[in-house]
């Protein structure tokens, strides 16, 4: 489910003072990696997430790649680090605005 742009910037508040939360490293998205991810996002919905990768092609292929295997939105990108957003399949915490 695509977010709204009044959805994406309640989370991008929400996000702000949010600890990082998954790390990947230069070796890039791993199976490990994901399964990591896949856990955060179910315990938290929202998580921020830092990517290691240097240059900004690997960086946004990286990015775009999580978000696909998660099957999570991209709330905001800015530099290495990337909020994703997931509501929980079955008991979602946080209430987006219509």
């Amino acid at each position: 489910m695509p977010l709204s742009n009044s959805q994406r910037r309640y989370l991008r508040g929400l996000a702000h003072h949010l600890k990082v939360i998954v790390m990947i490293g230069s070796k890039g998205l791993s199976e490990t990696v994901l399964k990591e991810l896949d856990r955060a996002l179910l315990d938290h919905e929202l998580v921020k997430v830092k990517v290691g990768a240097a240059d900004r092609e690997d960086r946004a292929g990286m990015i775009k790649a999580m978000a696909e295997a998660s099957q999570a939105e991209i709330v905001q990108s800015i530099g290495h680090t990337v909020c994703l957003y997931r509501a929980h399949p079955e008991n979602p915490q946080l209430a987006l605005p219509a």
